[in-house]
């Protein structure tokens, strides 16, 4: 198959129910890589669906965060490795590199079929994202771009141990870099030094748009970001940005709205989603579309190590804007005017605080523990 063929999939209702059965159906391999497994129902269904298919001979591993995942107990993986499956955490914690983190998204089965998105494995995943259970998206994957998936696992899941130096030295092997398959590009980033394939992909696609539509869960972009996004609105361009509502990081939230006066001045258009957390990633610039785990915020950009899809087909792209119509629709608009009526000093203090932590001082952090690194 020379040709990507892919399928959105919007909340957990409709991800987990065909990523569990790509599992079932699988032969020969089942690779998966989550930033949160959690115990319950849920990650119960897709642990016995693991063990089945390592008990009839489907080579499985398991590669999830070890801060994403601290909920999960050592002993949840027995029956797994009892049958001869391998799991790892990414990063044990060590609190002299806990800053970075692998937040990736990835299910591979027989390098045949992929599914990438913003989906974790947890309760509050579970669900339409309208009335029940947190909004997210996710891709269902066939074609060339899904045995590259299957290599970035693989280069990920050899260095979850994370002890060593090398793993800079290593970079240009698989951690940060593009991938090109058909009208598809790959992007994964990390930390250390070098351009960031996410991020120099996203400047180059804002710096030529005239229509942007963007869903983000964390809304904390770059200076250069912010400033293409509020180009492209003050030259006449159209900038329409989906964010949080409801939140699961309230620190978040806080940051993204220390934005919201520079961007309504500038005719950025802003809109709240309402129904229930937003968890989404969803980047649309003109005729491309990214999808995958990253946020436009300080930690996908610069800390995190993270995946997206570039898309360039033109049939992907709307099937993108149609999906983002339709969240639209549950949002609430956030005017210049009522916004700034909204806004006490207490609120204004506490967003300025947010985004010290999460722009200064978490960054400094991460720098310090990744070049602390022992060798």
């Amino acid at each position: 198959m020379n040709e990507t063929l892919c399928d959105w999939l919007s909340a957990g209702g409709e991800i987990f129910p065909p990523m569990l059965e790509a599992i079932e159906q699988a032969r020969a391999s089942v690779r998966l890589e989550v930033y949160i497994f959690e115990p319950g129902s849920l990650g119960v269904r897709f642990l016995e669906a693991l063990v089945r298919a390592q008990q009839r001979g489907v080579a499985t591993r398991v590669l999830v965060d070890a801060i994403g995942s601290f909920k999960l107990p050592n002993t949840f993986w027995d029956s797994l490795r009892a049958a001869g499956g391998v799991v790892r955490q990414f990063n044990p914690l060590s609190l002299n590199r806990l800053s970075i983190r692998d937040h990736r998204k990835s299910l591979i089965c027989d390098e045949q079929i992929g599914f990438i998105g913003g989906f974790n494995i947890a309760p509050e995943y579970d669900g339409d994202g309208v009335t029940k259970g947190w909004c997210d998206l996710g891709l269902r994957l066939a074609g060339p771009i899904v045995s590259e998936l299957a290599a970035a696992f693989d280069e990920m899941f050899r260095r979850a141990d994370f002890k060593h130096k090398r793993f800079i030295r290593f970079r240009k092997l698989g951690a940060s870099r593009t991938l090109q398959a058909a009208q598809e590009q790959l992007l994964l980033s990390g930390p250390g030094r070098g351009r960031n394939p996410i991020k120099t992909s996203l400047q180059n696609d804002l710096n030529h748009a005239g229509d942007i539509r963007i869903i983000s869960a964390y809304f904390l972009p770059t200076w250069r970001i912010r400033h293409a996004l509020m180009r492209v609105a003050r030259n006449g361009g159209r900038v329409q940005l989906i964010l949080a509502g409801k939140s699961d990081v309230l620190l978040s939230q806080l940051a993204a709205q220390s934005l919201y006066r520079r961007l309504l001045r500038a005719g950025v258009e802003i809109y709240e989603y309402e129904p229930q957390v937003l968890h989404a990633k969803l980047f649309i610039i003109d005729g491309v579309v990214y999808a995958g785990s990253a946020n436009l915020d300080q930690r996908s950009l610069n800390i995190n190590y993270e995946l997206l899809i570039r898309f360039k087909d033109a049939a992907v792209v709307e099937q993108a804007r149609v999906i983002f119509a339709k969240n639209l629709k549950h949002c609430r608009q956030v005017t210049i005017e009522g916004w700034r009526r909204s806004r006490s000093i207490w609120r204004r203090l506490k967003q300025r605080w947010a985004y010290l932590v999460l722009v200064r001082i978490d960054p400094y952090i991460a720098r310090r523990q990744w070049k602390g690194l022992p060798d």
